[in-house]
């Protein structure tokens, strides 16, 4: 005999489904762990009723980050420039071991659902890392990098990184779902790129690509010059780009030509971003994920965040991981995007919404989703409620509060309070 399902109430004081108007003295109704009702709390009725303090929201979705490195959070304060910090991982990452990636993945999941993010696009560079994550229970996708990979070095490891993906293809589940991460330009020969962009889409995966992060990356592509090209040198990697001077167009251009920009991708960071580039991102319906903290802490500059909103870029947030942000919280970041848009020229007219919408529903496009980032009936039970003011708008209060406020993360159902 099979047991009538157990319907779970939440109520606050302001709800907001994201995708419809904000809602005062609210409700969510989970069944399942799917959202089986949203609206007035007199409206939606269950077994049993949780009531909050605070705005409830979707959880949070972190559209870009590396919760395996949660470990390297020393790396945060280490004072090192982008172009050096970036060449400690390999040496530290060979010392270790998997034990050590699955502390480190547990560290990142319960700092992202303390903060209320239920959501992730996370780049796996450990093959141990990945099935930790994948038995988390989280929403989005975990891709699987190709990092410091020139022609040669394919060649010989292609096979094995495959391997991997077809591996985590069979042993995951309904979430998170398995992509392709190609690291970047400076990091993957063109035949890399090129390959990965193939294998991903033979298979129906999503890609995840990192775009113009600093200007590093665009001398390197446009000459074939710079840190990134004596680092290779450094190393005895025979990459094309140097080989021949750099193919003389920026970032974007070259990623597409490699095939990496799709509906089917989305990358991190767009920094350096003229817009030709945003135009090229936008016709291809390719998200771009906003990590301002981590740009400013390894100094590659602020993203055209005004730009992307007025010509209708579509963005998501992320943080990146602790060995380039403070935390994990993905409010925390919209403060800075904030501040960034108003001095570019942003009217400030809606913004706040702009920014809590790109911080969960935009994480779950970005990754092809409608099921979660938003409270409807249907997407998943991912919740999250924030102890912040109420009286006014909701939204500019996530923005300006929400750091560190959350109290309570529901994850497909399952209530986590937050002291």
């Amino acid at each position: 005999m099979i047991a009538d399902p157990h319907t779970t109430v939440y109520r606050a004081p302001v709800v907001l489904p994201i995708a419809a108007p904000a809602i005062r003295d609210g409700a969510v109704a989970v069944t399942d762990g799917r959202i089986s009702a949203v609206g007035p709390a007199a409206a939606v009725t269950g077994d049993e009723v949780v009531e909050f303090e605070g705005v409830l929201t979707p959880g949070l979705v972190n559209a870009h980050t590396h919760l395996c490195f949660s470990a390297y959070a020393d790396h945060y304060g280490n004072g090192k420039q982008f172009d050096e910090w970036i060449q400690d991982f390999a040496p530290r990452n060979a010392g270790m071991t998997d034990s050590d990636w699955h502390d480190s993945i547990h560290v990142g999941v319960n700092a992202s659902l303390r903060a209320g993010v239920t959501g992730i696009a996370d780049v796996v560079t450990p093959p141990a890392a990945l099935e930790p994550l994948l038995a988390s229970g989280l929403a989005g996708t975990v891709y699987f990098e190709a990092v410091f990979i020139d022609k040669l070095r394919w060649e010989a490891t292609r096979a094995d990184y495959l391997a991997v993906v077809e591996a985590a293809l069979a042993g995951g589940g309904a979430d998170p779902l398995v992509g392709i991460s190609p690291h970047t330009l400076y990091t993957l020969d063109r035949q890399v790129g090129v390959d990965l962009a193939s294998m991903a889409r033979e298979r129906g995966l999503r890609l995840h690509p990192h775009l113009a992060e600093s200007l590093s990356e665009d001398v390197y592509v446009r000459e074939g010059t710079g840190p990134f090209a004596e680092m290779h040198r450094g190393v005895g990697a025979a990459f094309e780009l140097p080989a021949i001077g750099g193919c003389g167009t920026s970032p974007t251009t070259e990623m597409d030509k490699w095939g990496l920009l799709g509906a089917d991708s989305h990358v991190a960071h767009g920094v350096h971003l003229d817009a030709d580039d945003r135009a090229v991102l936008r016709d291809h319906g390719t998200h771009v994920a906003l990590c301002p903290r981590s740009n400013a802490r390894l100094d590659v500059g602020e993203a055209p965040v005004a730009a992307y909103r007025a010509e209708g870029n579509p963005v998501a947030v992320g943080t990146d991981s602790l060995a380039s942000a403070p935390d994990l919280d993905i409010a925390g970041e919209l403060p800075h995007l904030r501040r960034i848009a108003l001095a570019q020229g942003d009217s400030g007219e809606g913004l706040d919404r702009w920014l809590v919408t790109a911080a969960t529903r935009g994480g779950a496009l970005a990754m092809g989703r409608d099921d979660f980032g938003v409270l409807a009936p249907g997407a998943r039970a991912d919740l999250a409620v924030f102890d912040v003011d109420t009286a006014g708008d909701p939204y500019s209060a996530i923005v300006s509060e929400g750091a560190g406020s959350c109290i309570a993360t529901v994850l497909t159902g399952t209530l986590m309070r937050h002291q």
